[in-house]
Order: structure tokens, then sequence, then C-alpha cells
């Protein structure tokens, strides 16, 4: 292990801005927590800005450094969650506690999520610092599948001298996602040597299996009578959930008229308590119940004969893993991020979609009673097989061998490993240029 050079453990940082939702401080947290079950002797360090803190827990060997939470506004604009002060006081205050924070733990691998330069350039000093305290330190940036529109992405990033981060700093890209279904590096054009540090692993799914199947519905529909299907609605972290949740619940009578049902809401732990209030309020007219959080949600997604979420990331490929017919309902804005992943995946018959533009329960009571239909095989086309989503495995293989000095040239043009799935035997993806 590259740690054994100075005599001690091997040390891992890993950095995620996450002041909206929960996605990128859930795949980090996996991440994390799959490296420290993989490599026993590591230390793994999370500095993470997301407002629930360590929310998806912790295992031995990790810690987190919280910093103060930000959020994005539009590309380019940004302001503090909780602290009353200046974006600018705020955004110097995190700058320099990344910075302090790396050179003290002195990492031997970094893992950045989303962002090379970091929220509006914050990371770059981190970067440089330890670059130039160890220049034989590996650094990695994760990228899930979509970012932004092709056009926001390429101009934020060469305003704010995201190119010139990656090529300067960065040993490897890892794309969270399949080239076949969206190419990132084509679409945010991602070129020369940086292109040939990319790889793809395909989607990155939480650990772990689905508990008491059963027992999940059983809880769900106690009382409502025998034959009812069950809905199960996920909005995510739940910061913006409400409009897609409202929906849902709009859309319930006209389900329910044609196929009796019962609805349980995940409304997600960042909802606003107002919110969440009229939620309950409309769900107990409606055969429906709203819970905050959960703790196995694939259990409660293979429990359901049909799905309604929004369309993060990590939402959206739990939904794919647990194979319920599903409707995604992306929310508008502020990037064209969810949009852009629904329709891709509604293209390839993997869920069905409905427009934002047009959200009402007359639209979402169509698309949940085709995928009932679908679910029952009751005339409907079958839904076409999903991708592979066991890209958590092919990723921390590539940081494993990265960390024991497997790709000590990996700055420089030449091959880097062809991990395979270890379920699948599917080949992580190449980038164009490979």
């Amino acid at each position: 292990m590259i740690g054994a050079r100075g005599g001690g453990r091997p040390r891992v940082m890993l950095y995620s801005q996450d002041g909206l939702g929960l996605g990128h401080l859930r795949r980090t947290s996996s991440i994390a927590a799959a490296l420290a079950r993989a490599c026993p002797e590591a230390a793994v360090l999370t500095v993470a800005d997301s407002p629930l803190g360590q929310f998806f827990g912790s295992v031995p060997q990790q810690d987190y450094v919280k910093l103060p939470s930000i959020v994005k506004l539009a590309p380019g604009e940004w302001r503090p969650v909780g602290l009353p002060l200046r974006f600018a006081q705020v955004h110097a205050m995190r700058r320099d506690l990344l910075r302090a924070a790396a050179l003290s733990f002195r990492p031997h691998l970094l893992l950045v999520d989303h962002m090379p330069h970091g929220a509006m350039g914050e990371l770059r000093p981190t970067l440089k610092a330890l670059r130039r305290a160890d220049p034989g330190i590996r650094i990695v940036l994760g990228l899930r599948d979509i970012l932004d529109a092709p056009e926001v992405t390429r101009r934020v990033w060469t305003v704010e001298a995201a190119y010139d981060t990656l090529e300067r700093y960065y040993d490897l890209v890892l794309v969270y996602g399949h080239q076949e279904v969206f190419d990132l590096a084509a679409q945010y054009a991602l070129e020369g040597a940086v292109a040939d540090r990319l790889r793809y692993t395909g989607y990155v799914c939480s650990p772990g299996e689905a508990g008491d199947i059963a027992a999940v519905r059983a809880e769900c529909t106690a009382g409502a009578g025998s034959g009812r299907a069950l809905l199960v609605a996920m909005a995510g972290g739940g910061a913006d959930g409400y409009p897609m949740m409202r929906a849902v619940l709009d859309a319930l009578p006209a389900v329910q008229a044609r196929r009796p049902c019962v609805a349980v809401l995940v409304a997600g732990p960042l909802m606003p308590e107002p919110s969440l209030r009229d939620l309950r309020q409309r769900a107990a007219l409606r055969h429906a119940s709203v819970l905050v959080s959960v703790r196995e949600p694939l259990s409660y997604l293979r429990a359901a004969d049909v799905v309604a979420s929004m369309a993060g990331y990590s939402t959206t490929v739990e939904v794919l893993r647990s194979g319920t017919p599903a409707v995604l309902i992306p929310r508008p804005g502020p990037s064209a991020e969810q949009r852009t992943r629904a329709a891709l995946f509604a293209d390839r018959g993997w869920v069905r979609t409905v427009d934002p533009a047009h959200l009402s329960g007359e639209s979402v009571a169509a698309a949940l009673l085709e995928s009932l239909a679908q679910a029952s095989g009751a005339g409907a086309a079958p839904r076409a097989q999903g991708p592979c989503v066991d890209g958590l495995d092919v990723a921390v293989d590539h940081l494993l061998a990265l960390l024991s000095g497997g790709h000590a040239a990996a700055r420089t043009p030449g091959p880097l490993l062809a991990l395979r799935c270890r379920r699948c035997g599917q080949a992580a993806g190449l980038s164009p240029t490979s």
C-alpha cells in the first residue's frame, strides 16, 4: 500500500458538496464505507457540507469533517444555507477549512465528487497544496452520469477553470454511469490527456440487499383489505419534492377508481415542515401515509407494485435496481440533470416519465396506471431489461488499484486497468480515445 512508504496507514480523503439534496453524500458515504471494508488498514476521512451531516452513518476507520453548508441557486450562483453571512465570507471559510484539513490529514488518495475545482473553485488551493506537499498523491474525480445541459456545463467549467484543474491535478476520472447511455466525455468536451484518464464504472448503488419485503408490504397495506396494489413514492432528500408528492396525491383518486391501491410517500428528511404537514393532511383523505425517511429504501421499492420518484441519481438507480415499474417525475431546475436522465431512461424503456412542465394529477395518474398494467401483465408491453447497477464494486476496485500503486503512471498516457463488474462480468467502459 502507498501508506507503507511512510510507515503508517494508507489515508483516503473524500470531498462532497451537497447543500440541497442527499445524492452526493449518499454516493460518497457508500464509496467511503466500501473502501473501509475492502482496506481495513486504511484511515478514511470525508469532508462534506450536507446539512444532515453523517446521515448515512459510518463504519470503523472513518470520520467526518463538516463544512458550512451552501446551496446552488443557478449556474455560478450560490448562497449560505445556515450562516447569516455573505457568501464570500462563507466561501473563504470553506476554502481555508478544506486546505487545513487536507494538509493535516495528508491523504495518499483524494476522491473528489462532482466538481473538479470544488464549489466556485474552493478546492483549487487544496489541490495545489497537496501536489506540492506530496507529488505521489493520487487524485481522482468521481462524476455522476449527467451534470447539466452540455452547453451549461461547458460554459461554467470554462469560466471557473475546471478544465485546467482537471488537466493539472487529476490522475483518474470515474464516471458513475454507462457511456452508451450518456457519453459524458463527448457531451462535456473532455479531450486529450483527460479523456485518456476517464473510466465508466456503471451505475453506483448503495451496498446491501433488501430486507424482509413481505413484512414491509404487510406493514404498508395493513387494514387496507386484500388485493390492493402498493404505490411507493420517493422524493430523495425532499428539499424540493413537494410538487411531485402533491401531484402523486392528486393522482390517487383516478388511480384508485381503476385499481384499488395503498400509497406510501417517503418525503425525505430535507422537506420543509409546512410542506410535510400539508402532505400528511392530504394523504389522510386518500388511503395514503407519509413517512420522512425509511431505513431500507430498497425494501420499500421492491415491495411496491409501482414506484413514483424524482429523477435524482441515487433514487433513480435504486429504482432501476429494484426492478419495479416506475414513473420518474424530474424537477424542472435549476439544472437540466433530472430531466435529461428521465428522458434517456424512458427512451430505453426502463421507466415512464412525466414532463415537469405538464405536471398534474391527471398526467401522473395516466403514467401510474400504465405502469400498474405493466406490473400485472394486463396487455402492457414488458419492461425493458435495465442496466448493470453494480458500479460501486468497479469504482472501489479502481481506487484500491491506485492506493496500492497499481496506477503509478496514471497521469501519463498509457493503459489503465480494464476492470469488470464482479457480478455480471461487464467490462468497465473506457473513454473514447482509450
